[in-house]
């Protein structure tokens, strides 16, 4: 009779090793598992893992949560006091999990050690997820994982040495780094595709931590491009990728692999179906996208590289699936190679048709991607983009908020002497319709693109209106300034079409009740018509056309008494701006001598005086002294109030199409910083931000502070107890005195002189200086030789306490390659002692912020005189 539960083989080693009648292994055996059947009866049996998810979920308040945490907290410190728990690995898992829900979980940092020191897989695979979780270089145990990573890093079974590679590459701080790298070298040069692959990436890891030991990798990573195995190819490539970006000198030891690598990326285009590596169709996309990244860096600015990748991208462009995502990331990522490198000019035009696809997309975030990608290329072909331009266009009237920004922008930068006209019309279709964050950007962007590419002055002047009546009270405050300039120093008939056209839209707003809605139009209209309003009411006015784009004149000639009617109506209204009703104000004391009719002058005198009990200061102050214009100083009315001379330019043009993507982009400062250059000066006053209402100045004693500078200002004299002057980039002045300088006469255009100011980091700045008679005008020219754009470009300057520094709003804030940002510093010396200017830089490229500063003292000693 056979007995079969006796024939059953019991022993837990191999069949080769199997000795049944080994006595001393038979009672060893029996003796540890009685020792661990003793123990898991006496010890209670801990809650499983899924158990306690399933605990914590069931939770409804996060008081409950939390007695639950606490209460599997209390028993896993419990059995951590047990040298020989059996359950350690049960209880770090949980542990973990109480980790990721964000409570504290360091008491277990020695447990995570003691199974990783463990002979047992399971334990190993849990006590290094644990050191990964738990442990970082600023704490002391992290020293005590070295050792036991020298031990796995050298073990017979690939799964452990996968383990301890996952984890020295996580948590490894320099001084392990150093430690281990000669172990994850050797490791690279393993015959074990898993093992190889492993020790790929963390030396990718160390090597972005510890960038010194890159040429300890160089001898075995090369040979990684040779594997046939795609896990391993990947990582290679992401080695090399890390160690070109790092360090010049690689790159070039690099280029010489630009062949095999076209062979790797010609071979998957090639292949027939592999089950292994098919992803919709596409053999291997993940590895593709890593070889042309690679590429890219390899082939910028080196004709010979690109020279040899050509054919390959175009093959890669014209072959790839399109129908799929994984073709589109390939060809995406063939766009940017071929931008970057020194490619052909038909490849370049492959490229701008590969985006001009994806913006006809339904996916949206092709279409996203595909517009910011032409935006940082279209300085490169700027005709192919041109060749899209409806489609981007199209794009402006996207439901998708970040879509019509992106299109905004690029159709900014498409805009030429040629489609200007067809732009702007789209444009400010766009404007009108567009939601109040676009309209600062957009109608800022279009007054420089007008200004710039203007093909008469009259469509400049149409456009600006335009701009001025759609955008509303969502202009940038220099536009109102930068407006009254050009209309000034335009020719008297386009200044008389101009004060009809804005009469017209004055009359609209005051009608329709929506004036508070186009306070910056007001503004405009009221200045012009106060110096041209004789044109507007003669009889001169018919002879002048206003007929509009679409053929229509809605311009009929008013009467003196009408205009001073719609004067009143505004003047009246409560819900205006003071500014605005300080250009009204004034601009109807200037038609007191504009207009001839002396019942038109009575009404205008009786207007005035009201105001001379104005609630609010300034208009009260306005009125009392308009009003002294028709009593004792009535004689003086006329010559005060007479015609003002053409404004000076401030803004340099230049025809560059590429800077005009710059303009468009403007950043507003936070409300903090708005008190200027806190890191140029203590205890300076602060500035205003440009507000519709004056508020009310508060004078400080700041007696204690006079001294208290930084280091923009040392070494100059500061001596004087004149207040420092300090200007900041976003910081308009409002017109406090709207009579200030109606008796300076014209002065002759002063010679212009170039000053280097400072020229470091590939960053240009020259300040062009003009001056004289205790005042100059230095114009800040700053450019770029960089190949990638700058961002966040912040001029500021200071001077000593005798000058006074005024400080125009700049151009824009990003420098693109050949491009140009310019700023207005108006500067005035009463004691016309020599200039000593102290300048700071600071700007964003590839992520990095920098600042640089310099004092600049070469300027004409005859500049004040």
């Amino acid at each position: 009779m056979a007995y079969p539960m006796y024939e059953v083989d019991w022993s837990v080693l191999p069949p080769e090793q199997n000795r049944r009648f080994n006595p001393a292994f038979n009672i060893a055996t029996i003796k540890q598992v009685v020792n661990e059947a003793i123990e898991r009866v006496r010890m209670q049996t801990p809650t499983r893992l899924r158990d306690l998810i399933r605990q914590i979920r069931a939770a409804r308040t996060a008081a409950e949560e939390r007695s639950v945490v606490n209460k599997e907290c209390a028993y896993i410190r419990s059995t951590f006091r047990e040298e020989d728990s059996v359950w350690r690995c049960r209880n770090i898992a949980k542990l973990l999990y109480i980790h990721m829900l964000g409570y504290p979980a360091h008491f277990g940092q020695l447990e995570c050690l003691k199974l990783i020191a463990s002979t047992r897989f399971t334990d190993k695979r849990v006590g290094y997820l644990g050191a990964m979780l738990l442990l970082d270089e600023r704490q002391d145990v992290h020293l005590l994982i070295t050792n036991c990573l020298k031990n796995d890093l050298n073990s017979n079974t690939q799964f452990v040495v996968g383990l301890a590679l996952c984890t020295l590459g996580a948590i490894a701080s320099p001084e392990m780094a150093r430690d281990l790298a000669s172990e994850v070298e050797r490791l690279i040069k393993s015959p074990n595709a898993y093992i190889k692959k492993k020790a790929a990436l963390c030396a990718f890891r160390i090597i972005r931590r510890v960038p010194d030991l890159m040429e300890m990798f160089l001898p075995a990573t090369r040979s990684l491009l040779t594997e046939k195995n795609h896990g391993v190819l990947i990582t290679g490539v992401t080695l090399i990728t890390e160690m070109c970006e790092n360090s010049p000198d690689t790159l070039n030891h690099f280029k010489k692999i630009v062949p095999n690598l076209v062979r790797i990326l010609k071979n998957l285009i090639l292949a027939g179906y592999s089950p292994e590596h098919d992803v919709s169709g596409v053999s291997d996309p993940f590895l593709q996208v890593k070889i042309l990244r690679l590429l890219r860096i390899l082939g910028k600015n080196d004709a010979e590289a690109s020279e040899a990748m050509n054919d390959i991208l175009a093959q890669v462009a014209t072959n790839t699936e399109t129908s799929k995502n994984v073709g589109n990331t390939i060809l995406y990522e063939t766009v940017l190679s071929i931008m970057d490198i020194k490619s052909e000019s038909s490849l370049r035009v492959l490229a701008v048709n590969i985006l001009g696809r994806f913006l006809l997309n339904n996916d949206k975030n092709i279409r996203y991607v595909a517009l910011n990608t032409l935006l940082r290329t279209v300085h490169v072909d700027t005709s192919a983009v041109q060749r899209h331009r409806t489609t981007i266009l199209e794009c402006l009237k996207d439901p998708d908020v970040s879509i019509r920004r992106r299109a905004m922008e690029l159709s900014f930068a498409l805009i030429n002497s040629q489609n200007i006209r067809a732009m702007m019309k789209e444009l400010l279709s766009f404007l009108e319709r567009s939601d109040a964050e676009f309209k600062a950007h957009c109608s800022s962007a279009m007054v420089l693109a007008a200004e710039r590419h203007a093909p008469s002055s009259r469509w400049h002047l149409d456009t600006l209106f335009q701009v001025l009546l759609k955008a509303g009270n969502y202009l940038r405050d220099d536009t109102v300034s930068n407006t009254i300039q050009i209309v000034s120093s335009a020719p008297s008939e386009r200044q008389a079409y101009a004060a009809m056209r804005l009469w017209t839209s004055l009359e609209r707003s005051a009608t329709a009740a929506d004036a508070t809605e186009r306070q910056p139009l007001i503004q405009v209209a009221a200045w012009t018509i106060g110096e041209y309003g004789d044109m507007l009411v003669s009889e001169a006015s018919n002879s002048i056309s206003m007929v509009d784009d679409d053929g229509v004149d809605d311009f009929t000639r008013p009467s003196e008494e009408y205009v001073i009617d719609i004067y009143q109506k505004l003047l009246w209204s409560t819900q205006l701006s003071i500014t605005t009703k300080e250009y009204l104000l004034l601009s109807l004391a200037k038609l007191s001598t504009r207009f001839t009719t002396q019942p038109s002058q009575d009404k205008i005198r009786v207007i005035i005086d009201t105001f001379g009990s104005h609630i609010h200061i300034e208009l009260q102050q306005r009125g009392v002294e308009l009003s002294q214009l028709y009593k004792q100083y009535a004689h003086l009315r006329p010559a005060l109030l007479e015609r003002m001379p053409a404004m000076e330019t401030n803004v340099v043009r230049e025809d560059n199409d590429e800077e005009l993507a710059t303009n468009t982009q403007t950043h507003e400062q936070p409300a903090h910083e708005q008190d200027a250059l806190l890191d140029l000066i203590i205890g300076s006053e602060p500035l205003s931000n440009g507000d519709v209402e004056h508020q009310p100045q508060v004078t400080t004693n700041n007696n204690s502070n006079t001294n208290d500078i930084l280091d923009l200002l040392s070494g100059l004299d500061l001596s004087s107890s004149t207040p420092v002057s300090v200007s900041n980039n976003n910081v308009s002045t409002a017109p406090s005195l709207l009579l200030d300088g109606l008796f300076s006469p014209a002065a002759a255009t002063p010679q212009e002189t170039v000053v280097k100011a400072l020229d470091r980091g590939g960053v240009s700045v020259q300040l062009v200086v003009c001056g004289g008679d205790g005042s100059a005008t230095l114009t800040m020219k700053a450019s770029s030789h960089h190949h990638n754009t700058i961002t966040d470009f912040l001029f500021q300057a200071a001077v000593p306490r005798t000058f006074r520094l005024d400080m125009m709003s700049p151009s824009g804030t990003v420098l693109t390659p050949q491009g140009e940002i310019t700023q207005v510093l108006k500067i005035t010396n009463p004691s016309k002692t020599p200039l000593r200017l102290r300048i700071r830089v600071s700007y964003t490229i590839d992520g990095n912020p920098i600042l640089e500063q310099a004092e600049v003292n070469s300027f004409p000693p005859d500049l004040f005189n």
